[in-house]
């Protein structure tokens, strides 16, 4: 009796479960009047989502083509340089450092920092929240810039930035 008791328990939640689905379609559908709108338009959706202030990213970055500044580290010429600003709009600190960027060009290449060959590279720091840096971030050889990527520590979220 136990084995039968259980099988129609569960047979009862999965009635339940399944027709409480069925009710939700009346629930779903708007009211036919909201304010000023008239019913069935969407004016009444679309007022809401601009009323709502616009939600800022937690990490902006910003990038720009710039001339490379040779250091006494680099050998040769042969390097592209992006200044890029780093923007932490989050409510935690954010760590910086030149080795969570990466510069990719328009072939698609990806191009990691090559740390010390520009005189205005990015510093390793801690951005406390409003704060932002500006520094460069350098690639070996000649190319053109399309987008920076920033990766909050090695393994977090990344967050393009367009060259401009």
């Amino acid at each position: 009796m136990g084995i039968v008791g259980l099988i129609v328990v569960i047979a009862i939640i999965g009635a339940l479960v399944s027709s409480g689905g069925d009710s939700s379609d009346d629930t779903s559908k708007p009211p036919a009047t909201t304010g000023d709108a008239k019913p069935g338009s969407d004016d009444a959706k679309a007022d809401e989502a601009k009323e709502e202030p616009a939600k800022k990213a937690p990490v902006v970055v910003t990038a720009k083509k710039v001339a490379f500044k040779k250091s006494v580290l680099a050998q040769g010429d042969d390097y592209t340089s992006v200044q890029v600003t780093l923007t932490n709009n989050g409510d935690k600190d954010l760590d910086v450092n030149p080795l969570y960027f990466t510069v990719t060009d328009t072939s698609g290449s990806k191009h990691t920092a090559e740390l010390g060959v520009d005189e205005g590279q990015m510093e390793l720091v801690k951005l406390a929240p409003g704060e932002n840096v500006t520094g460069t971030i350098t690639g070996a050889g000649t190319f053109t810039p399309k987008y920076v990527t920033y990766t909050d520590g090695l393994l977090g979220d990344s967050v393009k930035g367009d060259v401009s």
